[in-house]
């Protein structure tokens, strides 16, 4: 499950969508909100999408729920590189339409399969090392990394639906003996 935050601490938003982007903008954050038909309530007060201007708003973020960790090139090493199980790496972009796509799918994986792998998102644009070191060419990518090392055959980069991830996922953990 999703939380959008706020610096504000009366203001926790719950919902049941997979996260798209941060909203820091108070502009973007009315339209937003107001297309899923949210009212803000800042310090018990209710207010309209009108009434809300920049020096009211607190500013936001949105955390990803469920399994999957963002990572930055510096826990790279710690995170993947060092873990004592499985890590599936999806290389990702604020701007990328199939990534977006399938963010809903990948959450789900990481919940289903949190016992048996780790999955962590790294920003394309933040992160040119680690793209450049791992020619990440197309997004979304994913590789399955184990022992510090990519796993062969591991690689796919595009869109892919929930249940061609699952056959995907399944296929690698046979290969690689983690039941």
């Amino acid at each position: 499950m999703d939380t959008l935050l706020s610096s504000s601490s009366s203001l926790a938003v719950l919902s049941c969508l997979p996260p798209v982007r941060t909203i820091t903008s108070p502009s973007k954050l009315h339209s937003a909100m107001a297309s899923f038909g949210f009212a803000l309530s800042i310090n018990g007060l209710r207010r309209n999408q009108q009434s809300l201007t920049s020096s009211t708003i607190p500013k936001f973020s949105i955390r990803c729920g469920g399994g999957i960790k963002e990572i930055k090139e510096s826990e790279f090493l710690s995170t993947v590189l060092e873990s004592n199980r499985p890590v599936l790496v999806e290389f990702v972009a604020t701007w990328c339409g199939p990534c977006r796509l399938i963010s809903p799918a990948m959450e789900s994986m990481a919940q289903e399969y949190g016992e048996r792998l780790e999955v962590v998102k790294i920003d394309h644009d933040a992160n040119p090392q680690l793209i450049e070191e791992y020619k990440v060419y197309g997004l979304p990518t994913l590789i399955l990394f184990k022992d510090g090392q990519e796993v062969a055959e591991s690689r796919r980069e595009g869109a892919i639906t929930k249940p061609k991830l699952e056959e995907y996922l399944d296929a690698l953990l046979e290969t690689i003996s983690v039941a």
